[in-house]
């Protein structure tokens, strides 16, 4: 067992940390976190405190008075959330995944704190659909919920909790319900993303099978939707990424017992699972389509090159005529049927032409030209 626990030190350091660590942080003196905190308030009642300058001061009032901080966070260095990690008691596994994001969205227990990641998608609007176009934008949100505060971490560009948290102030009814309120809204707000960007890849993977199935422009050939299909594909499959993870986590939510989750909050958790899966089951046909789409595109192209291998070999077996019979009496010899014949040339000529015409017909009749 020695040699197992040497072997994960030298490999994950990280992990060696413990919430001893953290407390050596003296979190009144600690200022590294300003640039990254977003927004820090109390909560009591469903109503909103007047304003925190730090963590640490929104955590006093709360142990003095009742009631929840809420802390929002954007990309956290390892020193800017250390002393915050202190101040709450965070477990240092979570909050190595904080710090370093891209993770999957995932649900996990760490003594009285439920630590929840979410994968945020903005789509991206374009004018054109075109093989390098990006279709969706990822990013993600992490949430920290204890029995008193919420800390939310969020990564990339796009995804902000500002107008959730303004959204939720107006309605102190169900803010008052605590952090396991904050916890479904920012959950909602994520699967609410997904549902509308599922409308806005739909209406693009519309677009691109109108253009496969539909006649191809003059000049244009029907293997050059290929590359469009294939990254829209890959744009799917980023966000099939983001919802199939998150299918078992709301699942939890929704119908296990957590003493950190209102029971009348747990009710709505339904809601916000029943739409995920839904929009899971969109993605999943998204790329089922796609699929087919891109096979028939290909079947196309290939039906176009065997159209063109049979105008070329018809054109081909036209003009073999008139080469093999002109190839005859070019070989120059003395005594060549009608060569000295008056009307041998005209009748020649006539000939090719007759029998090319005539196999022009029957290539025409067949289909071939």
């Amino acid at each position: 067992m020695s040699m197992i626990r040497d072997l994960r030190a030298v490999v994950r350091p990280s992990l060696r940390k413990s919430p001893t660590v953290y407390a050596n942080y003296d979190a009144t003196r600690d200022h590294s976190a300003s640039s990254a905190v977003v927004d820090c308030a109390v909560y009591r009642d469903g109503r909103r405190m007047k304003e925190c300058t730090t963590p640490h001061e929104a955590m006093v009032r709360v142990r003095e008075s009742g009631g929840f901080a809420w802390i929002g966070l954007h990309e956290p260095t390892e020193a800017e959330f250390a002393g915050i990690a202190a101040e709450f008691g965070l477990h240092p596994l979570a909050v190595e995944d904080a710090v370093h994001a891209h993770q999957r969205p995932k649900l996990e227990r760490y003594d009285d704190t439920l630590f929840t990641v979410f994968k945020t998608i903005h789509y991206v609007e374009h004018t054109e659909l075109t093989a390098t176009s990006e279709v969706v934008e990822t990013g993600e949100v992490m949430c920290f919920t204890g029995r008193d505060f919420v800390i939310t971490v969020r990564h990339g560009g796009k995804g902000s909790l500002r107008t959730l948290r303004h959204r939720l102030q107006d309605d102190p009814e169900l803010l008052a319900k605590g952090p396991s309120a904050v916890l479904h809204s920012i959950a909602d707000h994520v699967v609410d993303g997904y549902i509308a960007v599922a409308s806005a890849v739909q209406d693009d993977i519309d677009e691109v099978e109108i253009d496969v199935f539909s006649a191809p422009a003059k000049g244009s050939s029907r293997g050059a939707d290929a590359g469009r299909i294939y990254q829209l594909k890959r744009e799917v499959l980023e966000f099939k990424r983001a919802v199939a993870p998150l299918l078992r986590p709301m699942q939890q939510l929704s119908e296990r017992p957590m003493r950190l989750i209102d029971p009348d909050i747990q009710k709505y958790f339904r809601d916000v699972a029943d739409h995920l899966a839904r929009v899971h089951e969109q993605v999943v046909g998204f790329d089922e389509l796609l699929n087919s789409i891109l096979q028939a595109n290909l079947a196309q192209a290939t039906v176009a090159q065997n159209e063109d291998m049979r105008k070329i070999t018809s054109w081909a077996a036209i003009i073999a005529v008139p080469t093999m019979i002109c190839g005859v009496y070019g070989m120059n010899f003395d005594h060549m049927p009608e060569t000295h014949w008056r009307y041998g040339y005209p009748t020649v000529i006539g000939g090719i032409v007759v029998v090319c015409l005539t196999i022009h017909r029957l290539l025409k009749r067949n289909g071939w030209l």
